[in-house]
């Protein structure tokens, strides 16, 4: 029955549109309520649960992606990899998976990658997509 006051709770939360975050805490207590168990040992085991070396490495990589965007670097890496292969057909998509694998290199991280070049690459593809091909 826990289990089932868990999914539902968590799946009716989503369903109202609640932000992710807030539907796990919900959820929990919910089903901790129903349980009996005391709130603040539900806190204290999702505190304890993101208490993590490697998890706390996520928003520095997405930091230095963002301050390596705002530098220059991204763009620079882009117009180089524009420079090697852009002008052949399908450029733009081949110049993203090429700036991407300098990028990962340099700062080791797809997250701060994705974040950085992302920002830069996605508004040149929709600009480019909205210039007709004349065949």
């Amino acid at each position: 029955m826990e289990i089932a006051i868990l999914l539902g709770s968590f799946a009716l939360l989503l369903l109202l549109r609640v932000p992710i975050a807030l539907t796990l805490i919900l959820s929990s207590l919910i089903t901790g309520v129903y349980m009996e168990i005391d709130p603040s040992a539900i806190f204290q085991r999702m505190v304890s649960g993101v208490n993590s070396f490697s998890l706390l490495a996520i928003p520095f990589f997405i930091l230095a992606g963002e301050i390596m965007n705002e530098g220059g670097i991204s763009r620079r890496l882009i117009n180089f990899a524009n420079v090697l292969i852009g002008k052949i057909r399908g450029g733009l998509a081949m110049v993203n998976v090429l700036a991407s694998t300098f990028f990962g290199g340099i700062s080791g991280s797809a997250l701060a990658d994705t974040s950085s070049l992302g920002s830069v690459l996605i508004p040149m593809m929709k600009k480019i997509n909205m210039i007709p091909i004349m065949l």
